[in-house]
């Protein structure tokens, strides 16, 4: 694929996403590789020691299981129960605790003030009805003063084609953002490029909107 190229979802991918999904993760290897997203390590630098973190649609565990190794009390959820399987098989094999559950956004129980943090990385299946109430899941469930990690493609990965769901209703800008959480005192909300290596899923120059929120 030339950087160039716009990415095409597979057919089927938004009509039935936990089966697109279970087929994808059911492939040989990690879809997005071993190692925790980049923006994610470089921003848990924030996190108080043990705190108790969700990741949201968390795929095989690269991010929830790092955070684990790091020293938090960590609960993950995917719509997959593939993902989850292998996540729990990988933790186990490291020899840390996640507390996985197999769920999708509307089926999450988002309870109010249950977390230090939460951490949304590539949730970009997400329409915009859907990303509306999964960011306001997120915001309700934590505590205040506690942080929103996201990240996720912006419109411009239309022209990359490297990584994403090829539709730009999907995809975010710092606008949207600021929108979704109004309330939000933004600690980080920037829009830039970098080289991805995530993977098979994330190769190559992408277009990225990196956010941190507090909520006060």
């Amino acid at each position: 694929m030339t950087p160039h190229t716009p990415a095409t979802p597979p057919a089927g991918s938004f009509a039935d996403p936990r089966e697109t999904w279970n087929a994808r993760f059911a492939k040989p290897g990690l879809h997005y590789g071993a190692e925790p997203n980049a923006f994610l390590v470089r921003e848990s630098a924030r996190f108080a020691p043990a705190s108790r973190i969700l990741s949201a649609a968390d795929g095989e565990g690269r991010n929830s299981i790092w955070l684990a190794e790091q020293g938090h009390h960590v609960t993950a959820f995917d719509l997959s129960p593939v993902a989850v399987d292998k996540a729990r098989r990988w933790a186990q094999e490291r020899g840390v605790s996640v507390d996985f559950h197999v769920a999708s956004v509307d089926e999450w129980d988002w309870a109010p003030g249950r977390f230090d943090a939460a951490v949304a990385i590539f949730v970009q299946f997400a329409d915009p009805a859907l990303r509306e109430r999964l960011f306001s899941g997120l915001w309700r469930t934590l505590k205040p003063g506690g942080l929103l990690c996201v990240q996720g493609y912006a419109v411009k990965q239309l022209d990359y084609g490297t990584g994403g769901p090829g539709r730009a209703d999907h995809l975010y800008t710092p606008e949207l953002l600021r929108e979704l959480l109004p309330e939000a005192d933004w600690l980080l909300l920037q829009e830039h490029e970098a080289t991805l290596h995530e993977g098979t899923g994330h190769v190559g120059r992408s277009a990225l909107v990196d956010a941190v929120a507090r909520k006060r």
